[in-house]
């Protein structure tokens, strides 16, 4: 006997998970144009816009540059000749020219240049270190100290440190001091004995007297209440349902 396998049989298909296209799926052809018209709809004559040929088409055609603007102020009878007018500042006044006195001349300021003098000098601004110019000067080296066990080059000495007084195992320290019977609590008795009952003190209760703030007429809005009136029917949305639960059909009665 040979084994053959058997087909698993097929599961019924659920209506809702089957999901076909929508109503905004589905388009009707275009009207407009002509491809892609509608067919069975009349096609009218179209007409299309035909490109402008430029100059370059059959021959080459530069216009002007702006060497060849025209004067406005120029006519065909030759220049505009009505008077044309425009405001400008006012003028400074003209002064005469201030001739320098005699004293203003100062000749002994001014050396011979034909005569034997003797070098002069002027002490002129520092001038900025150049980068590769700024290295320390003798005073930013400091040698290192000689005093503390610190020093890379040198032998210290021993070094003592002086440490506080310590309060435990001091010869000072007296091993009889024991705490006294302040030191302890008192235990309550509630821990060791049955709890007595607990009250406690409210705050007084006040009738409402004239001053006490009670609700108007106008807070009241006896017409929202429909209870006991008959009222139209309200409609409200509920929650939505699974798309797998099977309605309930019933076989209409005779």
């Amino acid at each position: 006997m040979t084994g053959t396998s058997t087909p698993s049989p097929e599961r019924p298909k659920i209506a809702a998970m089957e999901r076909g296209p929508g109503p905004g799926k589905y388009t009707l052809p275009s009207l407009t144009g002509v491809s892609g018209h509608d067919p069975t709809k009349k096609l009218h004559p179209c007409y299309s816009f035909g490109t402008k040929l430029g100059t370059s088409f059959f021959r080459k055609d530069f216009g002007p540059g702006p060497s060849h603007f025209l004067d406005p102020m120029t006519t065909r009878h030759g220049r505009d000749g009505t008077p044309h007018y425009s405001l400008f500042s006012r003028n400074k006044a003209l002064e005469p020219f201030k001739t320098p006195a005699p004293g203003n001349y100062a000749p002994e300021k001014y050396p011979n240049p034909y005569s034997v003098r003797s070098p002069t000098y002027s002490m002129g601004a520092r001038t900025k270190y150049r980068r590769r110019d700024a290295n320390p000067s003798p005073a930013s080296y400091t040698l290192p100290t000689l005093i503390g066990d610190k020093i890379p080059n040198r032998t210290s000495s021993a070094c003592y440190s002086m440490p506080g007084r310590s309060k435990l195992g001091g010869f000072d320290q007296d091993h009889a001091k024991t705490p006294g019977p302040a030191r302890y609590g008192v235990t309550s008795a509630d821990i060791t004995r049955r709890t007595a009952p607990n009250y406690s003190i409210q705050s007084r209760n006040y009738m409402p007297e004239a001053g006490t703030k009670v609700p108007g007429p106008g807070t009241h809005c006896p017409e929202k209440v429909v209870i006991n009136k008959k009222s139209s029917p309200s409609y409200s949305m509920g929650t939505k349902h699974s798309e797998f639960v099977c309605p309930l059909i019933l076989d209409a009665s005779d």
